[in-house]
C-alpha cells in the first residue's frame, strides 16, 4: 500500500491518495476526511456514499475541489 500527497504550490498538504490492498484507491483531504474512492477494474471514481462521480480516477478532482 502506498500513499500520494497532494500539495499546493507553497507545499501545503491539500490531501492523500492512499492504495487500499485490492488496488482500490482512496481519497482524503487534508483533514482526513474521505472524499471519494477509485475502483481501476470497474475504471469509476465514487463519492464517499457511494454515488457515481465519473469514468476514470477523478480522486485529485475530488480533494482539490473542496
Amino acid at each position: 500500500m502506498s500513499n500520494q500527497e497532494l500539495r499546493d504550490r507553497g507545499g501545503k498538504l491539500i490531501g492523500k491518495i492512499k492504495t487500499l490492498s485490492g488496488g482500490k484507491l482512496e481519497g482524503r483531504d487534508a483533514g482526513g476526511r474521505l472524499k471519494g474512492t477509485y475502483d481501476p477494474k470497474a475504471d469509476q471514481t465514487r463519492d464517499p456514499g457511494g454515488k457515481l462521480i465519473g469514468k476514470g480516477n477523478l480522486l485529485s478532482n475530488l480533494i482539490v475541489s473542496d
